[in-house]
């Protein structure tokens, strides 16, 4: 398995694939195999049915009035959206054969109990289901790595969520700054609250980013995201439930170029020359001869001066030299060096 919650060498890249498979096994397979092209770590679905996840009822309650699915029906939604459990294992077996890991968010405990039967290496908790507490509890009694998703919670809610899996001896943690819009838009991001998520809670943190575009998850990058979520579809022209905010292959295997990009920009701390710059410190200045000297002839601000190219002595040595006297003749032009000194610089 790729995914090592404590040793994470560069930002763990998820595909959720979600309902975008529209209830076809073979384009569920052709979205495995672009998000494998597209160079992702993993392909995440998501285990519920509709009636694990809700109940079949046309009251009020149950209609959603705003947003993407304004209009449906709860019950119908996730009927609709629900990736099959008899595919999880043959999903899982061809994710694994790509050599990408498989990964799925249980919404109840019966799905974490299919889950363990298909010996699943780690859970993802959705944002939606971060307060349900008893859930939580029992996906950590599993002893696996968890990814919390915290769109919507507040801190309180975050830390009840994090208690509540400490309190069954798990401490795989990684939390995921999450906008529970979908579309989410860049101003409802807020990716300093990433960034305070881990030093507050010294875990590892990442976005599971709904935004349109991949802006929101290189600056998650760049400001120590180690995992990013992103949904992927084969073509958001189909209009599955969830492609509005998902990404197109070509749009993926971008953004994963770029994630990659900014990996080796960041880098690591480094002072001095780098392999790449040998080359050209010979513009930065240097001490030179501007004016004939004779043997014995003093050095002036008139003969020597700092200027670019860099062979001679190093230009913090200037005033040392200023009043000393030349050793030999030296042309105009000639880098100083600590020889035609009378007495060294010190």
């Amino acid at each position: 398995m790729k995914f090592d919650i404590h040793n994470l060498k560069q930002t763990y890249v998820i595909a959720e694939m979600s309902g975008n498979h529209l209830g076809d096994i073979d384009m569920a397979k052709k979205i495995i195999y672009a998000a494998k092209d597209a160079g992702v770590d993993c392909v995440k679905i998501q285990t519920y049915t509709a009636d694990t996840l809700t109940i079949d009822c046309d009251n009020h309650y149950f209609q959603i009035v705003d947003g993407t699915w304004s209009g449906d029906n709860l019950y119908q939604l996730y009927k609709k959206a629900y990736t099959p459990w008899e595919w999880q294992a043959e999903l899982k077996e061809l994710i694994e054969s790509l050599g990408m890991d498989f990964l799925s968010t249980p919404f109840d405990n019966s799905a974490v109990d299919f889950l363990e039967t298909l010996d699943v290496g780690f859970y993802k908790i959705a944002s939606f289901e971060l307060v349900d507490i008893p859930l939580i509890r029992y996906v950590a009694s599993k002893g696996k790595p968890i990814i919390l998703s915290t769109g919507m919670a507040s801190l309180q809610e975050i830390e009840e969520a994090i208690n509540a899996i400490k309190m069954q001896g798990n401490h795989q943690i990684c939390l995921l700054r999450c906008a529970s819009a979908y579309p989410a838009i860049s101003e409802s991001m807020n990716l300093k609250t990433m960034v305070d998520m881990k030093e507050r809670f010294d875990v590892q943190v990442g976005l599971s980013d709904h935004s349109l575009g991949y802006t929101g998850a290189i600056a998650a990058v760049a400001m120590g995201a180690k995992v990013i979520e992103k949904h992927i579809c084969l073509n958001r022209a189909l209009e599955g439930p969830d492609a509005s905010f998902s990404m197109e292959p070509q749009e993926f295997s971008e953004m994963v170029q770029q994630i990659r990009l900014t990996e080796k920009a960041i880098g690591t701390v480094n002072y001095g020359v780098t392999k790449e710059e040998e080359s050209n410190v010979i513009f930065r200045k240097s001490l030179f001869v501007v004016e004939d000297i004779s043997i014995g002839e003093r050095f002036t601000e008139k003969n020597v001066r700092s200027i670019r190219p860099g062979y001679g002595l190093a230009s913090k040595f200037y005033d040392s030299v200023l009043g000393k006297r030349a050793t030999c003749d030296i042309n105009r032009g000639t880098p100083l060096k600590e020889d035609m000194i009378d007495g060294g610089l010190f």
